[in-house]
């Protein structure tokens, strides 16, 4: 399976290899264990950075397509596309740094996966799972154009779906700037 790099403006996300996230697995686990975090990702317990290592082997494993997201070439994130069936995944996202949440981080990086996921991955729809109390994320998939769906997801949860033709409609201008490449 090829690799990718995406880039838009000072932000890159790059698809690993799992070599290539033990560097960055203590600055992961340090995100996933944050405690504004850790509930939003539905954990209660710390992860440490052999927790990371197993996530990203088990997503691998699955078939899912792992993301790392960088501003300026610094760890900032990270994010998947999980559940890849006939045409449609599973999109989860996070931005690492509580203190970067809310300020339009999260949509950027969520824009470049879908540019992605519905270019060379030639999806037709992805849809998310998330829990109600996580207003930023909801406010992600709003400005990206996802709306209520009725797939069955965690209990308590929101399902939320967007369909390759309301994306591109939505983001035309995001789209042409989005550079896209195998590494």
């Amino acid at each position: 399976m090829a690799q990718h790099r995406i880039d838009w403006r000072d932000l890159t996300v790059i698809e690993p290899a799992l070599d290539e996230i033990a560097p960055h697995a203590r600055a992961l686990a340090a995100a996933y264990s944050d405690p504004l975090n850790a509930p939003l990702l539905g954990h209660a317990e710390p992860l440490g950075e052999g927790d990371v290592l197993e996530h990203y082997e088990h997503l691998l494993a699955a078939g899912a397509r792992p993301f790392l997201l960088l501003r300026d070439g610094v760890l900032a994130g990270d994010a998947d596309l999980r559940h890849i069936t006939a045409g449609s995944a599973e999109f989860a996202f996070l931005v690492a740094d509580p203190a970067a949440q809310g300020k339009g981080l999260g949509t950027r990086f969520a824009t470049m996966i879908h540019a992605f996921a519905f270019g060379p991955l030639a999806l037709t729809e992805l849809y998310a799972s998330v829990i109600p109390v996580n207003t930023a994320s909801r406010r992600v998939f709003d400005k990206l154009g996802y709306l209520p769906d009725t797939r069955p997801v965690d209990p308590g949860d929101i399902a939320l779906a967007i369909d390759r033709e309301t994306f591109a409609a939505r983001h035309v201008q995001e789209m042409a700037e989005i550079r896209i490449a195998v590494r």
